[in-house]
């Protein structure tokens, strides 16, 4: 073989190799990620500007990459207690990312070296159900279940939630917690039916409390009403006693007249008042006619109301 050709050969074989070498050497961080440098697996260094960057090659150097994404993971069905001892089915969801800092990177990769994400998302599913039992436990049901909107406090609920899970999940795994909110939230069985009966307990209360003070007020309306009408009819009592007062005295006036002018006339008249007063369709009674009042009825009227004629063949009878 010719040597010209052999050298063309190395030439290649070299230039292979060092394009082998050049390319474990470098190592290109996309958008969205970091990658952990580790020598001899301890890590050394965190990239987090995309591009190329170089590093040495296995086995003195590897990398590792680590998603700086959002990403979301829930909680699953917990069974959770509230403040006044009923229970609840929740269900939350998580939105978190790994802190993009050289520090937090740093700290998820040494807490989840293998299958970071998978890991990741059973940590924090952990950590959720521990704060969901926490939380629960400082509401009551009908702080987060009511029929009135404004007596539930789901999103202050789903506030402390989050401040619990970023507390944890932070420091221990360089993990930042995006939003946290309620997926779902049933009541079991036992649950349902005690708070069937509490709803129950509730309205029967407040439908007691209005019929009572329906009753006080239509007791109120009632008395004052019978304390205006009591005042009306006194007040007419008196108005018909000043005009009972005033006919009798101008009776009076006109029967001392009338006495005064006729006397006769007047006891006549007086005598059948006194008829009329006493007698009526149904009444029965036996006495002297020559007695009054009958007595006018028998003599009629006295003679001096009659003709001078007559009055003078009275008296000559």
């Amino acid at each position: 073989m010719p040597k010209n050709v052999v050298w063309k050969r190395i030439v290649c074989a070299l230039i292979i190799v060092i394009i082998a070498i050049t390319t474990a050497c470098l190592v290109q961080v996309q958008s969205g990620e970091a990658i952990v440098i580790t020598r001899f697996g301890n890590p050394s260094r965190v990239l987090l500007s995309p591009g190329l960057n170089a590093r040495w090659p296995i086995p003195f150097e590897s990398a590792i990459p680590v998603d700086l994404r959002l990403r979301t993971t829930s909680s699953g069905l917990q069974d959770v207690g509230t403040k006044d001892g009923l229970r609840i089915i929740v269900q939350a969801y998580i939105i978190w990312q790994v802190q993009p800092d050289p520090d937090n990177i740093l700290r998820f990769i040494r807490a989840m070296p293998n299958d970071s994400d998978i890991e990741a998302a059973k940590q924090i599913r952990t950590f959720a159900g521990s704060a969901l039992e926490t939380t629960a436990s400082t509401y009551d049901l009908a702080n987060l279940i009511n029929t009135d909107a404004s007596k539930v406090q789901l999103a202050d609920f789903e506030k402390h939630l989050r401040k619990q899970l970023e507390q944890s999940l932070l420091k221990t795994y360089g993990i930042r917690i995006v939003q946290v909110g309620v997926e779902r939230l049933t009541l079991p069985s036992i649950t349902l039916t005690a708070t069937v009966d509490r709803m129950r307990a509730e309205r029967e209360t407040i439908a007691t409390e209005r019929t009572a003070e329906g009753k006080r007020q239509a007791a109120e309306i009632r008395s004052a009403a019978e304390r205006d009408a009591r005042i009306l009819v006194a007040d007419a009592n008196v108005k018909a006693a000043d005009i009972n007062a005033k006919s009798i005295v101008d009776a009076s006036k006109l029967y001392g007249q009338a006495y005064s002018e006729a006397p006769q006339l007047y006891m006549f008249l007086r005598s059948l008042d006194t008829l009329s007063a006493v007698v009526n369709p149904n009444t029965r009674i036996i006495l002297r006619t020559d007695a009054a009042p009958f007595k006018a009825l028998v003599d009629g009227p006295f003679p001096s109301l009659t003709s001078p004629d007559k009055v003078r063949e009275a008296k000559h009878e």
